[in-house]
């Protein structure tokens, strides 16, 4: 009868003396970072990091040498902070595949067997898919309209200049056009007809 009572108090002190998040969630390529909390009395052993379904069958990914100094494999570091009684794990580029259950642990035995376990606390990773940026829309841009001709008929300018939708007879720059320009080159023009003309001999 004391046996069931004795195995309960040994499971209530280990899972009291190791806290985690619960669950973390990370975006894909990014990272993240798992806080777990120890008391003093494990100031001194080696922290680890496994990833598995159950604490007594997880695999070992990465863990400390009971001293703060960051440990790595891979993409997965994990360092102690012994004055801050916790020890954190980083996971770096992160994918959905890094997804699911990790523990966080305490090495205090040496031997397992299914009546004893270290120190476990579970931690649940998410990993959400990175977002991406929405594209910019370009629009076309419009080309200039041009007056269109038939080659097999001869079009005045005042046709040409009606046909093209980008000009109007009416705009500023046309009755400037007639009022200030035409007259000056009209001038022009009869100066150089006066200077060109022919000059009859002088009677004597």
């Amino acid at each position: 009868m004391w046996l069931l009572p004795a195995l309960l108090l040994l499971c209530l002190s280990g899972c009291l003396s190791l806290t985690g998040p619960g669950s973390v969630t990370g975006t894909a390529g990014g990272s993240l970072t798992v806080w777990c909390q120890y008391e003093s009395m494990y100031k001194g052993y080696n922290k680890y990091w496994c990833r598995g379904q159950y604490d007594t069958s997880c695999e070992s990914i990465v863990e400390t040498k009971g001293e703060e100094k960051l440990e790595r494999n891979g993409r997965v570091s994990i360092r102690d902070h012994l004055e801050a009684l916790a020890f954190t794990v980083t996971m770096q580029n992160l994918n959905e595949d890094d997804a699911g259950s990790y523990w966080c642990k305490i090495q205090t035995l040496w031997i397992l067997d299914s009546w004893s376990r270290d120190p476990s606390a579970l931690v649940r990773v998410y990993v959400s898919p990175a977002i991406t940026a929405p594209r910019r829309t370009t629009h076309p841009v419009t080309p200039p309209i041009f007056p269109v001709v038939n080659p097999g008929r001869n079009l005045s300018t005042g046709e040409v200049l009606t046909q093209n939708s980008g000009f109007r007879l009416s705009s500023p720059h046309f009755l400037l056009m007639v009022l200030l320009k035409l007259p000056l080159l009209l001038s022009m023009l009869g100066a150089v007809f006066w200077v060109n003309r022919p000059w009859a001999p002088a009677r004597r």
